[in-house]
């Protein structure tokens, strides 16, 4: 049987990566204008890219605990559509904090900046996209989970914040 992904997964994925490819070129478009001398610096490239690396490597692998855990829990047949699920996942990562997922989709902009090297999209644009990336979760996602799970959804977002920065809870995001 052949599973859908529903329609708004796949605009909140194409205005991600709209986000990213705007963000690349509006930085380089920027970088031509003010930071041509970093923009062409062989030594900035190498230091920005291991920091986009690194930063990437976070990313993905926030986003991959977030997802096997929605996978393994949050679907009671196999006839939800990927990327979705019918039930609420209280369970390892997400007893401490609601959306690690999506956390981690949220530093691939910086991390994609780094990698470029692109000053601009560093200091203005990919903090732009992440702050824009953190309120589109906090209003759509969070709607969408009221909507479809109600009052337990309710109960359990009274105890779990929305991302949680303690250094316990952020070691096991990315180190476990």
């Amino acid at each position: 049987m052949k599973r859908v992904t529903t329609p708004s997964v796949v605009i909140r994925l194409l205005l991600w990566l709209l986000l990213l490819v705007g963000g690349v070129a509006g930085g380089l478009w920027l970088d031509t204008r003010r930071f041509e001398t970093l923009l062409f610096s062989p030594v900035w490239h190498l230091l920005t890219f291991g920091v986009g690396v690194v930063l990437m490597r976070f990313a993905f692998r926030a986003a991959a605990v977030g997802g096997r855990e929605l996978a393994r829990y949050g679907k009671s047949s196999p006839r939800v559509p990927r990327l979705e699920t019918d039930r609420l996942v209280t369970d390892g990562i997400y007893a401490h904090m609601r959306h690690p997922m999506l956390f981690g989709l949220a530093l691939v902009p910086m991390a994609l900046a780094f990698l470029v090297g692109s000053p601009s999209y560093i200091l203005f644009i990919a903090p732009l996209e992440m702050l824009f990336i953190a309120v589109m979760v906090l209003t759509f996602e969070e709607r969408e989970c009221r909507k479809k799970f109600g009052a337990d959804y309710e109960a359990y977002a009274k105890k779990v914040p929305a991302v949680c920065w303690s250094r316990a809870c952020l070691k096991r995001l990315f180190f476990t």
